[in-house]
């Protein structure tokens, strides 16, 4: 939701809305919500999932502190070096994905050409269509991840299969 949010403002389809909407929710839902998820995934003992809600929860909240509550004034390409780690975080976490379904492994790598757009589009200044290419990325990561999200709690509410996310491992 947050991504997708961020997303469309990015993709330049909701300017404004999408951003505010976005960094609202990169607190509560992209942050809070998903670290919270990514302790609960450390006691079932799944290193994946646990690292990776844990992770992208703190990138959401990392990522409000950097545009909302500053310590230091940030520099221009200050966004864009907050976005390389994590593109670099990414693809590893797509490697590991690799064994995990078709589903979440397509989210990793579409994530990881969305961080590397973004990246890109984010490093100085003059880079616009790269960062509205990063968010057409980012809408359809959003869309994969809830499609993701929508079969796993579909499938385990139903006791079957209803949404396939095509075995992997």
């Amino acid at each position: 939701m947050t991504t997708f949010c961020l997303s469309v403002s990015n993709a330049g389809w909701w300017h404004g809305g999408g951003a505010a909407a976005a960094l609202a929710l990169a607190l509560v839902y992209g942050g809070i919500a998903q670290f919270a998820a990514g302790m609960w995934e450390f006691v079932r003992r799944n290193t994946f999932g646990a690292l990776a809600f844990t992770s992208y929860g703190a990138f959401w909240i990392g990522f409000y502190v950097l545009l909302k509550i500053p310590a230091i004034p940030a520099g221009t390409d200050t966004v864009a070096i907050y976005l390389l780690a994590w593109t670099i975080f990414t693809l590893y976490m797509t490697v590991a994905a690799a064994k995990t379904s078709t589903a979440v492994f397509l989210v990793f790598l579409v994530l990881t050409v969305t961080f590397i757009f973004l990246t890109i589009g984010n490093w100085g200044a003059g880079h616009t269509e790269m960062v509205k290419i990063g968010g057409y990325l980012g809408v359809l990561t959003a869309l994969l991840a809830w499609y993701a999200s929508a079969a796993g709690v579909i499938n385990d509410t139903h006791g079957k299969v209803l949404l396939p996310v095509g075995p992997r491992a």
